[in-house]
């Protein structure tokens, strides 16, 4: 649950058995391309996402292309830059910081080494052409999965998703 207090939102804390991680294997497209599908299913349901990014640069990059949507996809989001964080539905950071009370957190390529707790679903997307962001993505799995979060590896296919 997520409760509002004077103008700070904060995010319950879920136990790993309680939290959903989607591993994403990106193999024909990049993180820009990938994550509006996402993100509009997660505004769909209701929810708040935090993305959590490598460093600045990222986050403009991402700002822009959730600004270039294609016709009729609307991603309201916002960052540091733009303030107002309890306000964004779709926060995007280089900090580990969930200032708008997000229950999803977006990892790129395993940015992020604060607490997982507060969410409960997280998507770690990677970049698959990347051997060195793969072999990182293996041991965060691995680490997740004995820590007792419930995995799922997505890969992506010539149109759409696969669960493996």
């Amino acid at each position: 649950m997520q409760e509002q207090s004077e103008g700070q939102v904060t995010a319950a804390v879920h136990q790993p058995q309680d939290v959903q991680v989607g591993f994403y294997h990106l193999t024909r497209t990049s993180f820009e391309a990938a994550l509006p599908t996402l993100l509009e299913r997660t505004l769909e349901t209701g929810e708040r996402a935090v993305i959590r990014c490598q460093d600045s640069g990222q986050v403009s990059a991402l700002d822009d292309a959730l600004w270039a949507t294609p016709p009729g996809v609307w991603l309201p989001h916002g960052s540091q830059a733009m303030g107002h964080a309890d306000r964004q539905p779709i926060w995007l950071t280089a900090c580990d910081e969930s200032p708008n009370g997000a229950a999803f957190l977006f990892r790129i390529n395993g940015a992020w080494d604060g607490e997982l707790t507060g969410f409960t679903r997280i998507f770690d997307l990677f970049d698959g052409h990347n051997d060195e962001a793969v072999q990182h993505a293996r041991l965060r799995w691995q680490k997740m999965k004995q820590a007792g979060y419930r995995m799922a590896y997505w890969q992506q296919k010539a149109k759409g998703w696969a669960k493996r």
